[in-house]
């Protein structure tokens, strides 16, 4: 049996992974009827009393008994985490998971990544040593935080590089929520190019997500919801953007945008936690899907979002279940990957799906999604038996894909406005420990890594011609 942690940064890190946890003991119920604690739970949650839960219920009328999520979750803000302890995942934590101060970080990368990082570290990584050693066999960290607040961006990425340090050999799966265009911290463009350079240096693979994404994706699904259409009933217990079933209680703002992230959690990690036929490893995903250490930010996508509540309309057909996961829709950043180049994709299924099926759809789809030359097979793929509570079946799909560069440019201009100005520096010149070369460092590092990218786009549409045969001398 192996395990994963989860390591929660700041209040978007926090929420998002409180969604998770939420979700996933709502699956884990709907599979284990009987609440009993199996290898399905071990991999993200722990036993702390074997002598009441080997033989007895452990999630009991959705009530947490006897576990303990594998997680440590970290804010300089005491509010989130303190209303995660005062709600129904109140018994899921313990002091020895937590760690908070009281006046945040101020939207400030330095203060987050310098300050706090130095004053907090050894106790961050003894908690952290502290998850490891409840497991038998540690396969990866999944650390999740935002990228365009103090805390997020610079304790989380601080953390990061901590995890490097002491836990080498230990995969390091970072889901990053990047900030939108219209967000309203000003200094969102230092704190994501800061952040960006860490993420490049110390993560295995980063799965970057886009509140401007999520926020289409939630507004789309709640226009269709009110539509009234007939024959386009949704299901409110099926969208991605639903709680509903979890332990939560009313919806709170964002709680539709966290649960879109919670479900790629759930998706990427459903292999661990449940039986499938042809199951993915997690550390699979970086050794198939990064051939360039640099090059590890991989797309996801979801689909379905939804699924129709008129019994009379027929389901949606699997085929186009495929087709969807290559779309600008169902992607959680603005990007068009039509018109971008592969280095590989991974196609996580879940759900009643064959093999055959798996194998028809690449086979149909890849005449129009250019793949690299010396990868043409670049495809991972991954059969989960158990789908998503309210579907019948559901796909994650990671690309590694050159369509981030966009993003990555919109971001660069962004930060160039406010950096050929000197506007805000002083904030963070006065951080101790920082100084102005740590931004034009970072600037270099992403118009690196932009420039990456746009090499490999430049080599599409070109095939490599096949190497000459060698002949034996006699």
């Amino acid at each position: 049996m192996t395990q994963s942690v989860v390591v929660q940064v700041g209040q978007c890190g926090n929420q998002v992974g409180c969604r998770f946890w939420d979700l996933a003991l709502r699956e884990h119920a709907h599979v284990n009827k009987k609440g009993l604690y199996d290898e399905a739970l071990g991999s993200f949650f722990r036993n702390v009393d074997s002598r009441k839960c080997n033989g007895e219920a452990c999630v009991v009328g959705g009530r947490i008994q006897h576990l303990k999520a594998r997680a440590v979750l970290v804010d300089m803000e005491e509010g989130v985490v303190n209303e995660i302890l005062q709600g129904p995942l109140r018994e899921m934590f313990d002091s020895t998971q937590l760690l908070t101060d009281v006046s945040g970080s101020g939207n400030n990368w330095a203060v987050g990544h310098m300050t706090y990082g130095s004053a907090y570290r050894e106790q961050i990584v003894e908690k952290l040593r502290k998850a490891a050693e409840h497991c038998d066999c540690l396969q990866c960290f999944f650390l999740i935080h935002s990228m365009g607040g103090g805390t997020g961006s610079g304790l989380g990425t601080k953390v990061l590089s901590l995890l490097e340090e002491e836990f080498p050999e230990v995969c390091r799966i970072v889901t990053s929520i990047y900030p939108s265009a219209e967000d309203d911290v000003i200094t969102s463009p230092y704190n994501s190019i800061l952040a960006m350079r860490e993420l490049t240096e110390h993560a295995d693979c980063v799965l970057p997500v886009e509140n401007q994404s999520l926020m289409d994706i939630v507004n789309r699904i709640k226009h269709m919801s009110h539509s009234g259409k007939p024959g386009s009933v949704i299901r409110r217990e099926s969208t991605i953007i639903s709680g509903q079933g979890g332990l939560s209680g009313a919806e709170k703002p964002f709680d539709s945008m966290n649960n879109i992230v919670a479900n790629l959690l759930l998706n990427i990690t459903s292999s661990a936690r449940f039986e499938g036929s042809l199951n993915m490893d997690l550390n699979e995903i970086a050794m198939n899907l990064v051939p360039f250490p640099r090059l590890h930010y991989l797309v996801p996508s979801l689909t379905p979002l939804y699924t129709l509540a008129d019994v009379s309309v027929p389901p949606r057909r699997l085929d186009q279940m495929f087709s969807d996961a290559f779309s600008k829709e169902h992607q959680l950043i603005r990007a068009d990957p039509k018109h971008s180049l592969y280095l590989a994709c991974a196609l996580m299924v879940r759900g009643n799906v064959q093999v055959s099926d798996l194998r028809r759809n690449i086979e149909r789809l890849k005449p129009s999604l250019p793949f690299v030359s010396w990868n043409q097979e670049g495809w991972k793929t991954g059969l989960c038996s158990v789908p998503p509570v309210g579907h019948s079946h559901s796909l994650l799909a990671l690309a590694n894909s050159t369509c981030v560069k966009p993003t990555f440019m919109e971001l660069k201009e962004r930060f160039t406005k406010l950096y050929r100005k000197k506007a805000h520096l002083h904030h963070y010149l006065h951080v101790e420990g920082m100084e102005q070369g740590h931004f034009s460092e970072a600037l270099v590092s992403l118009s690196s890594l932009i420039e990456e990218y746009r090499l490999l786009d430049a080599t599409k549409g070109r095939l490599m011609p096949d190497a000459r045969r060698l002949h034996i001398a006699r």
